[in-house]
């Protein structure tokens, strides 16, 4: 499914453009409305924030072009001299594997930050409360972060979200605001190699593949050589939104249908996605690397117009790719087209889409219990909900990456046509995070500011547009349903990835595609599809 890690999700965990390109993400911008602002905070006795505070978050991808520690950022600098709070950043090292495995080993050791913002929902945070290492938040949010109170108060289904199987509150949490801003990342296809070659833009697998043999075979990029990757495939792509598999009413993990719950890997159907994928491998059609490409690799071959289609981040893939092309040559033809993730049958829609589907992506920032002075911690994490907090973490600093144009705020040229050649996101990682790391809610008007062409606007309401957004699950195990999941899927997970590549480079024949059925069945499948089939009748009757 998709997952929003970065704006423009996630995420979610994309690189910066040729030093590698990272995700896109939402940001905001009309004077912000009742939804995104609430009452400010009245005056209270005592210390209104905490004189200094430990963070733990993962750098800002985008940001970490340029700076080492998020404190540096202009927004956080800026919010330092408003609140009087000095924070100290921790970041694990890049990548998602290090920060799951730092994350697990303070979890395990007990040496926690005041703060850790993760992916709570996916980690049992009711465990993590009744183990002591987390709070529970609906108290403190109640009395001393009347921004966030408010919103939930005006919102049931937002506070229904963000409320565990037990009743916790646990996070502070990055909140989206409309349908557009939930999508984060899709296919598109080198327009002009399109147009070169007199063919439609692709929304079946049959028009795909047609696409992808021309590209292979015609030499859309000119230069008299087979050396075009007609499709950039990469394993991430399978759970990122697994273009392809929609088109067989299958989702990637657990989903429901008429209230059944089902594991699309282990649905007879899988098969015939399995098919297509191994005959496009065969064939040339996907890269025959993609188990070794990385990202780096993928955008100098893009730029170097090898790659014809892929699936990316609206922003700092889609975007960045027509930004620094035309900063290396402002005559170039190169152009973009995003594309609907295809179905069967013309006309259809697939089950898949870039839209996250939900105002919250499941992380967020927890309060420990380590930290000394939670009531003032939950206030300086409440600010950035209220109206100037708004501001703030949605543009930045006033006078620098943002200016007041006919009462509206607008991103000044250092973001949007930045002098070092920092693209729009790399750019704006100065002043803000763009891999959604609240705790603030965006605004639509500044998501399309930063995803400021026609053809990147035009992609990201394309990739909005799916055939039936029931399908995805509600995520509320309790903690003892987490750890049962956690525990099967671990093995499962690993077993089924192995198979699922091995597949489609035919290195195991689709003959074997029932014994590795009764391999998932062995390892337990049915019982973690029984589990969410339990959370989701529970949900239904909340």
């Amino acid at each position: 499914m998709s997952h929003w890690n970065h704006k423009g999700k996630m995420t979610a965990l994309s690189v910066i453009l040729l030093g590698s390109l990272t995700v896109g993400c939402n940001k905001s911008a009309d004077p912000p409305t009742a939804d995104a602002n609430t009452t400010p905070a009245p005056a209270r006795e005592g210390p209104k924030y905490p004189a200094a505070m430990s963070y733990w978050v993962t750098l800002d991808t985008e940001a970490a072009f340029s700076i080492k520690n998020q404190g540096e950022m202009g927004a956080y600098k800026q919010l330092e001299k408003i609140t009087g709070t000095k924070v100290t950043f921790e970041h694990p090292p890049a990548g998602a594997q290090a920060a799951k495995d730092q994350f697990n080993l303070m979890m395990a050791t007990g040496k926690l930050p005041d703060v850790m913002y993760y992916s709570w929902k996916a980690n049992a945070p009711d465990k993590a409360i009744k183990d002591g290492k987390i709070l529970r938040l609906n108290e403190l949010i109640d009395k001393y972060a009347p921004n966030l109170s408010n919103m939930l108060k005006e919102k049931p289904d937002l506070k229904k979200q963000l409320t565990s199987a037990e009743g916790n509150i646990y996070v502070f949490p990055f909140l989206a605001t409309d349908d557009v801003q939930y999508v984060s990342h899709g296919l598109f296809v080198r327009k002009d190699w399109l147009d070169k070659l007199k063919l439609p833009v692709p929304t079946t697998i049959d028009e795909w593949e047609n696409m992808l043999i021309a590209f292979r075979d015609q030499d859309p990029n000119g230069n008299g050589k087979k050396d075009e990757i007609p499709y950039f495939y990469r394993e991430t792509d399978y759970e990122t939104d697994s273009p392809f598999l929609g088109a067989y009413g299958l989702l990637a993990s657990f989903y429901q249908e008429n209230g059944v719950v089902k594991f699309g890997p282990y649905e007879p159907k899988f098969k015939e996605y399995l098919t297509l994928m191994n005959r496009w491998y065969e064939a040339g059609l996907i890269d025959k690397d993609y188990l070794t490409s990385d990202t780096k690799l993928r955008d100098s071959k893009m730029l170097n117009d090898l790659i014809g289609a892929q699936g990316n981040w609206a922003a700092s893939g889609f975007g960045a790719y027509l930004q620094s092309k035309k900063e290396q040559d402002p005559h170039s033809t190169f152009s973009l087209v995003g594309v609907p993730f295809p179905s069967l049958k013309k006309g259809e829609l697939a089950v898949t889409s870039g839209s996250s589907k939900s105002q919250w992506g499941g992380a967020g920032a927890a309060i420990t219990t380590s930290a000394k002075n939670p009531e003032e911690i939950a206030a300086w994490l409440d600010y950035g909900y209220g109206k100037e907090g708004h501001m703030l973490f949605n543009f930045g600093v006033e006078g620098e990456s943002y200016t007041m144009v006919n009462g509206k705020p607008q991103y000044t040229d250092l973001i949007m046509k930045n002098p070092k050649k920092l693209t729009i996101t790399q750019a704006l990682g100065l002043y803000n995070t763009v891999t959604y790391q609240g705790p603030y809610q965006n605004n639509a008007e500044a998501e399309k500011q930063w995803h400021a062409g026609d053809a990147q606007q035009a992609a990201m309401m394309v990739w909005a547009k799916e055939a039936d957004r029931s399908k995805y699950l509600p995520q509320n195990l309790n903690a003892e349903e987490q750890a049962r999941i956690a525990s099967i899927m671990a093995d499962l997970r690993t077993y089924m990835f192995e198979m699922i590549n091995k597949f489609i480079m035919g290195q195991e024949k689709l003959t074997k595609f029932d014994e590795y059925i009764q391999t998932l069945k062995k390892l337990k499948i049915e019982e973690a599809i029984k589990i969410y089939q339990t959370q989701y009748d529970r949900y239904l009757k909340s």
